[in-house]
């Protein structure tokens, strides 16, 4: 079961000025993330204080957390109270799964994580959002939330793998200190820019972006656009001829 001590630190966390931050910069590529997601049915587990969904267009958009779900009903945003490592989807069910900081908060972070994968569809996206134990953050732990497992993005990676699941893309950001007087935070924006050209995967946060991928499948598309084609007359490549056999064959 989740940490409700965890997730209502991290609610209080993100009133801060780093907090702002964090969530600005995950807000923004979030919304390039799953705009050209398509499907019908999406789900965001977890930290509804961020609204992942809000660029997709899927008619279909749940927000699943542990809490009672209030205060959920803006839009086509629809609260749904659930544990992450017992999903009530069917298998094969989803077509976007959003984990903001979800498997850092859960006890059982891989349990969590296979969960999303059991109920995304063949070519569905789970898109994972973390801190990164390898920066700066990580070092100065005051001020930032406890009872936060920081997952590396490598670890994460590796369940992806062994759950089927090919990587799509990797973000990493924030790198300017998690100074806690706005003054501090605009000051040092240069160092965005920098860390970015420089120290790319040493940013504070990560985002993941995985495709679900089944073995056996067959791209009934590809074959249905090669019957259309000898159907129309146009030639077909083929791998070898079989040679003529002549009517009267010499004796």
């Amino acid at each position: 079961m989740t940490n409700q001590a965890a997730i209502i630190g991290m609610g209080d966390w993100l009133e801060t000025p780093p907090g702002h931050h964090l969530m600005a910069w995950e807000q923004g590529l979030l919304d390039e993330v799953v705009a050209d997601v398509f499907g019908y049915h999406a789900l965001q587990l977890g930290l509804p204080e961020l609204d992942a969904l809000r660029a997709n267009r899927m008619p279909h958009r749940w927000v699943g957390h542990t809490e009672s779900p209030v205060g959920l009903g803006q839009g086509r945003r629809v609260g749904l109270h659930c544990l992450p490592e017992a999903l009530p989807f069917p298998g094969e069910s989803l077509d976007l799964v959003v984990l903001p900081h979800t498997l850092e908060l859960s006890d059982d972070p891989h349990q969590c994580l296979a969960e999303a994968v059991r109920v995304l569809r063949p070519e569905g996206r789970v898109v994972i959002c973390g801190f990164n134990p390898a920066s700066l953050w990580r070092w100065r732990r005051e001020g930032l939330p406890t009872a936060v497992e920081w997952l590396h993005p490598r670890r994460v990676r590796d369940w992806l793998r062994l759950l089927s699941c090919e990587l799509a893309a990797q973000h990493h950001g924030l790198y300017r200190p998690p100074f806690h007087t706005p003054g501090w935070l605009v000051r040092s924006a240069w160092m965005e820019a920098w860390g970015a050209r420089w120290w790319p995967p040493f940013g504070a946060a990560y985002m993941i972006v995985a495709i679900k991928r089944v073995r056996g499948m067959r791209w009934v598309g590809l074959a249905r656009s090669a019957r259309q084609t000898a159907s129309s007359g146009r030639a077909v490549p083929v791998l070898g001829r079989v040679p003529r056999v002549p009517d009267n064959p010499a004796p």
